[in-house]
């Protein structure tokens, strides 16, 4: 019997990562279905989309939206075959991902230390989000998009791309977009945007511990463990009189083993984000940024985006 192929993303879901497990394992049994890349390599196994956590309000609202239901919950790759998306770095995969097989890599991140015994599908490029790396996927084998398909890997784009806003966005983001708001029938994309990233404003009600996780990753920076969140919100006035109970918060993550935490608070309109910083080192700030902290902050002007312009600086200051 042929084993089922699970599809997932990172740790602590984002839109993308939802949907791309969603929009992946869709596009794996087109594939096996088709026989559309029987001449590369055999497609075996029926795929289901996974998430390793609970969804935010931001992707919630999208599945919503065009009608899809949520994928399950999947943390223990033990004994599975994994088709990795949105991430290819062990500290946000799967645990046990050493006791799984892994099938399939599609990401725009930069190559993490997964390994694999076999050569598999490895399919990366640098653009915004990882739905515009799966649209050229579909392009390059013939498959079509199914309409609310092309409405989640749209909403997907323009929140990683923080609505082109953030530096990691490339003309290909912008072109497929355009082609995907055709197929859903969406004339204003800037305003699709702003409503999709909208939710993610969304703070009342929330934790100071769920806003530090809602996106938050690990990472390892010459040898030291670095956790650095992010929280994208229209206005930073929303938040501003929860800095101390947010504070308080990233301490007690800091005592989990960190030597630094940081919480990205990105200001959408005003194209920039306020760093907050738990750190061993305060100087590790201005090797990065080149501004010292402001108490235990730093305003970083058009500052968007965590894996191009916040991660990269850092590990070489830790470096």
């Amino acid at each position: 019997m042929v084993q089922e192929v699970y599809v997932v993303g990172h740790k602590n879901p984002d839109t993308d990562t939802v949907c791309s497990a969603i929009v992946f394992a869709y596009l794996w049994n087109k594939w096996r279905e088709t026989g559309a890349l029987s001449k590369i390599m055999k497609i075996e196994g029926n795929a289901i989309p996974a998430v390793q956590g609970e969804l935010n309000a931001e992707t919630k609202f999208v599945l919503e939206k065009f009608g899809i239901k949520a994928p399950l919950k999947l943390t223990d790759g033990s004994g599975k075959k994994i088709a990795l998306v949105d991430h290819s770095e062990r500290s946000q995969t799967v645990d046990n991902i050493d006791k799984a097989e892994i099938v399939a890599v599609v990401d725009h991140h930069k190559i993490g230390d997964i390994t694999t015994p076999n050569p598999i599908l490895f399919f990366n490029l640098p653009a915004g989000s990882t739905a515009t790396v799966l649209k050229i996927l579909f392009d390059k084998t013939g498959m079509i998009i199914p309409k609310e398909l092309a409405g989640i890997m749209l909403a997907s784009i323009l929140s990683d791309t923080v609505i082109f806003k953030s530096a990691t966005t490339t003309e290909l983001d912008k072109k497929v977009a355009e082609e995907l708001a055709k197929v859903v029938g969406i004339m204003d994309i800037t305003k699709f945007g702003v409503e999709v990233k909208g939710r993610l404003s969304e703070v009342q009600g929330m934790s100071a511990k769920e806003i530090i996780m809602r996106d938050f990753k690990d990472f390892n920076m010459g040898g030291k463990k670095v956790g650095i969140g992010q929280i994208e919100l229209l206005d930073l006035s929303l938040i501003v009189n929860r800095k101390e109970e947010i504070y308080k918060e990233l301490s007690k993550k800091k005592a989990e083993g960190y030597h630094s935490v940081f919480l990205m608070l990105t200001d959408i309109m005003k194209e920039g984000t306020e760093l907050l910083v738990i750190t061993d080192d305060p100087k590790v700030v201005e090797k990065a940024f080149g501004k010292r902290l402001e108490g235990r902050s730093v305003w970083l002007d058009k500052v968007m985006s965590r894996k191009k312009q916040v991660v990269p600086p850092l590990e070489k200051a830790f470096s």
